[in-house]
């Protein structure tokens, strides 16, 4: 039986692409440090015996060789989503997203080339293009300047993967995310905002003046997709995912929330046209790449908001 391994798959999209491999067949061995990852959503799949689980520091290489060795399995893919997703902590200590966004990626390079694992499929993320104020990104538009740590790291070990594909990696694939919305949620504007509603139901605080607007994807679309991905030939093969529209407007996401949950709030805006230092304002995707592979978005960036706004209220127990 082939045995996937997931870096980072106690998270939000890991917990979800793993119930999707082992729907699919597949035994998984999850690795993660569970600094924001949780395992109560694999109870029934760790009791199956269908799913392993090993509490890693992925940016340690010989830990990660130990676990796997200690689980007894043979991996025969990586999946690698552990990084460290909160921005502004990366913007506030650098080292974090050293770390966990980049020296995770050398050390399962590392893991991967001693045990032979022969393919890598990688979470990159649409950080690594910088601030183009609202030009469509295609994968080969550049110059690619991230204005984050995050997506200064993600860059980073987009090279680190590239060389490895020259030098030994017999196949890769480099998912370059949109912003991925659905549960369970750990972080983003959408859980932000539900939380901010719950503690002054009359209010609605939000970053920045509302303009800023990006491709928002539903979790449940985005696996699709990478699965989508994997099963294409290629040695090294790099994508935008995101869906077939311009985005949705902060200012759209904050009307949801008040809508579905207290539709009597104010909604307060700031005025910068940005939420953070870091934060890329304005962000188009071009996915004509992806979309000649066959594969499309089943729900819009509005659409798939919607959805995450009911499921994630209701992951808060508040709708």
């Amino acid at each position: 039986m082939r045995v996937s391994l997931v870096a980072g798959g106690a998270g939000f999209i890991g917990q979800n692409l793993v119930r999707a491999l082992v729907e699919g067949g597949r035994k998984v061995l999850v690795v993660d440090d569970l600094s924001l990852g949780r395992t109560e959503s694999f109870g029934a799949l760790l009791a199956d015996d269908l799913l392993l689980f090993r509490q890693v520091d992925c940016s340690d290489a010989e830990t990660l060789s130990a676990a796997v060795r200690e689980a007894g399995v043979e991996i025969t893919e990586v999946w690698h989503l552990a990084a460290n997703s909160d921005i502004p902590a990366g913007i506030s200590d650098p080292t974090v997203d050293l770390k966990r966004t980049f020296l995770t990626t050398f050390a399962i390079l590392q893991f991967m080339r001693e045990a032979g694992v022969p393919a890598l499929h990688f979470a990159s993320s649409s950080a690594i293009y910088g601030d183009h104020r609202g030009l469509a990104l295609s994968e080969d538009t550049g110059p690619w300047e991230p204005i984050s740590n995050y997506g200064a790291m993600k860059l980073a070990s987009e090279a680190q993967i590239r060389a490895a594909v020259e030098a030994w990696l017999p196949r890769a694939n480099i998912f370059r995310f949109p912003n991925v919305v659905g549960v369970p949620a750990t972080h983003g504007v959408i859980l932000d905002l539900v939380r901010k509603l719950a503690r002054t139901p009359d209010r609605l605080e939000v970053l920045g003046d509302g303009t800023q607007s990006k491709p928002y994807l539903h979790v449940d679309d985005l696996v699709e997709s990478m699965l989508h991905i994997a099963g294409l030939d290629g040695r090294h093969r790099v994508f935008n995912i995101g869906p077939d529209d311009d985005g949705a407007s902060v200012r759209s996401i904050a009307e949801a929330v008040r809508d579905h949950l207290s539709p009597d709030a104010e909604i307060a805006f700031g005025t910068a046209p940005r939420g953070w230092v870091g934060d890329v304002s304005q962000m188009r995707y071009d996915i004509s790449r992806l979309k000649a592979t066959g594969w499309q978005a089943r729900l819009s960036s509005a659409e798939a908001v919607r959805r995450a706004v009911i499921q994630i209220s209701a992951q808060e127990a508040l709708g």
